[in-house]
């Protein structure tokens, strides 16, 4: 008998030395497994071929789910204790858990016996003379996995992959330090609003005037900067010398919940992607409570006749929070690639994102981490709130965000299409499930460690909301989120100076603390400016005395127009001239986002994790 699987292939002819090498290269940066990449990944052999040589070989058989006496002598005669020594990233990449020690005989449940690399991890972990095996396919293995380690799975996707100091995430909603500093700015503006009222207010009305002028000059530095389009020819170069057997396998994970409705378009949008079916696999997080979804993803998979080894449903189990990072973070546990990217459930990315992300990465140094792809709107014309939508994510993703990433600043990700390198992400723990915006949170955990984030020119195509109600529900989730990332990053604000730099500290001071703060601020400005300008009364003018009246002035005249004026870059630069006239409505637009903020501060000390679900498939307009 060989002494193990690769010796064995070896032998039979399946593999050539040369090729053993390109395999194991091919391993170390994807977690499958040996047989899998000879088989369905390098084709080398049929799978059922290569099992029944392996049989036959080793005289072992291979289990599955259809045989429920495995499943239940598994479940029943594990060492519990044994099995809880290994850690479930190691279990998963190796797939592979150790079953029983008895009589210096380690006993194995994987889904690839006598494989060379698993027993070198086990002889490092323990002490035993011969090895025996239960062989199992892989559905089996991940059904036993999730019962045997579910404590474990579920302390990774509360406290992180590699877990993180409570303070470090957005459960803890303020820190002892912030509600003192809170508390003491407070009392003080309190006690000199009673003591000296005209000048406490005069000194906050320039300090809003200022943070107002200076959050008016960023953005308008950011966008000229973004507003220059690198030369993209150069990647659709790097994209053609791709060649489809030596691609990585890429990792999608499409957190769904109460989607029934888009369960089709779903599908469908990720059947068009330009990626080696062998050499990606669809990660579609059910949550396990929602069984009309879960139904409906398994009877669409059936009714297409979809690859069940590139789309696979993974049902979550319910425990709280229940938010999409959490879910992510599950997801992550399971997922194989040495790429990964994020699609929400009713995203139509387009089909070469994958391969541009791919070839952008490679031309990029190696501390590039991650790639957010730009958003946009497939319904951006089916009501007023849509096109407003399609003209503020225009411009956040076609000239912030390029700005931020020239500038190398902290880039808060967006909520879905960031495409990572899977190794950096299990680096950083994965998502904070206890944050609302969970990929905002990411971008800065990731630009703290030295790692960069960049933009490719590449476009995911979204369901805009459609609905005042909904649309509310969604920006104050995103809101609160912003709000949690701040604290989060706030309570150490040398220690953040230094890892972000001074520049990277403004940066996300002003556009993660600013950006809800400004909203929460401009209801009361307006209240002030219209109450004078109805009633002409004086009793506002005394806090503003010629120079915080002249910034109140700019910050009215220009702040309103830089708004419109920057949603028009994104107008002329997508050709969607029909929304000329509502980017000159932008203002009211702004009023939507007062209300979510205030809506966001009361959930922030009221429901801090709660995820304010957004409904889709409202507008009924499919992608052309």
């Amino acid at each position: 008998m060989p002494e193990g699987i690769e010796e064995f292939m070896l032998k039979k002819g399946f593999i050539s030395e040369k090729e053993l090498v390109s395999i194991r290269q091919f391993l170390r940066e994807n977690r499958v497994n040996i047989i899998e990449a000879v088989t369905r990944i390098f084709n080398f052999v049929e799978y059922s071929e290569l099992c029944e040589e392996i049989s036959a070989e080793f005289r072992i058989k291979q289990f599955s789910c259809q045989d429920k006496s495995i499943i239940d002598f598994i479940l029943g005669k594990v060492d519990r204790d044994l099995a809880g020594r290994i850690d479930i990233m190691d279990v998963m990449r190796l797939e592979s858990f150790p079953f029983l020690l008895k009589n210096n005989t380690l006993f194995i449940v994987s889904t690839v016996p006598y494989w060379e690399q698993a027993v070198s991890f086990y002889e490092k972990k323990m002490t035993f003379k011969k090895v025996k095996y239960i062989w199992v396919d892989r559905d089996c293995f991940e059904f036993l996995v999730k019962k045997l380690y579910f404590k474990q799975i579920k302390e990774k996707t509360l406290h992180g992959i590699v877990p993180r100091a409570i303070e470090e995430s957005a459960y803890t909603v303020f820190s002892s330090g912030q509600v003192w500093v809170f508390a003491i700015l407070l009392i003080t503006f309190a006690i000199a609003l009673y003591f000296n009222p005209l000048k406490t207010l005069i000194g906050a009305n320039f300090f809003i005037q200022g943070l107002y002028l200076i959050f008016i000059g960023y953005k308008l530095l950011l966008s000229f900067a973004g507003e220059e389009e690198k030369d993209g020819k150069k990647i659709e170069k790097e994209i053609k010398k791709l060649k489809d057997n030596e691609l990585p396998i890429y990792t999608i994970l499409v957190p769904v919940y109460k989607e029934k409705n888009v369960v089709e378009i779903l599908l469908e949008g990720l059947s068009k992607i330009d990626y080696p079916r062998e050499r990606v696999e669809i990660l579609i997080l059910l949550e396990e409570d929602d069984t009309e979804t879960i139904k409906s993803v398994f009877e669409s998979i059936e009714k297409h006749d979809l690859s069940k080894e590139t789309f696979r449903p993974i049902v979550v189990p319910h425990y709280l929070p229940k938010t999409k990072p959490k879910a992510c973070n599950y997801g992550l546990i399971f997922a194989r690639g040495k790429y990964l990217v994020i699609y929400d459930a009713e995203d139509i990315p387009e089909p070469n994102q994958l391969k541009m992300a791919i070839a952008t990465f490679n031309k990029l140094p190696q501390n590039y981490i991650c790639l957010q792809a730009r958003l946009n709107y497939f319904n951006k014309d089916y009501n007023f709130l849509t096109r407003m939508f399609t003209l503020e994510y225009s411009y956040w993703f076609d000239y912030m965000l390029p700005g931020l990433s020239k500038f190398k600043l902290p880039i808060p990700l967006g909520g879905t299409s960031n495409h990572f390198k899977t190794e950096k992400l299990l680096e950083l723990g994965g998502w904070d499930p206890y944050n609302t915006t969970e990929d905002a949170d990411l971008g800065i955990r990731a630009y703290m460690r030295g790692y960069k984030v960049g933009v490719i020119n590449s476009t995911t195509y979204e369901e805009a909301n459609a609905k005042v109600w909904n649309w509310i529900r969604q920006r104050s989730r995103w809101i609160k989120g912003y709000m949690q990332t701040w604290l989060v990053y706030a309570r150490k604000p040398l220690v953040l100076i230094k890892k972000t730099g001074f520049s990277g500290f403004l940066s996300f001071n002003l556009l993660i603390g600013g950006t809800p703060l400004t909203f929460l601020i401009n209801p009361i400005l307006w209240f002030i400016f219209f109450l004078w300008l109805l009633t002409k009364t004086e009793i506002v003018k005394p806090i503003f005395p010629s120079v915080i009246f002249y910034m109140a002035l700019t910050n009215l005249a220009i702040g309103n127009f830089m708004g419109i004026y920057l949603n028009m870059l994104s107008i002329f630069k997508r050709k969607n001239y029909n929304l000329i006239f509502y980017a000159i409505l932008n203002p009211l637009y702004w009023i939507l986002h007062s209300i979510a903020a205030y809506k966001a501060l009361w959930q922030l000390f009221t429901k801090p994790f709660y995820w304010e679900k957004t409904e889709h498939g409202i507008s009924k307009v499919k992608q052309q």
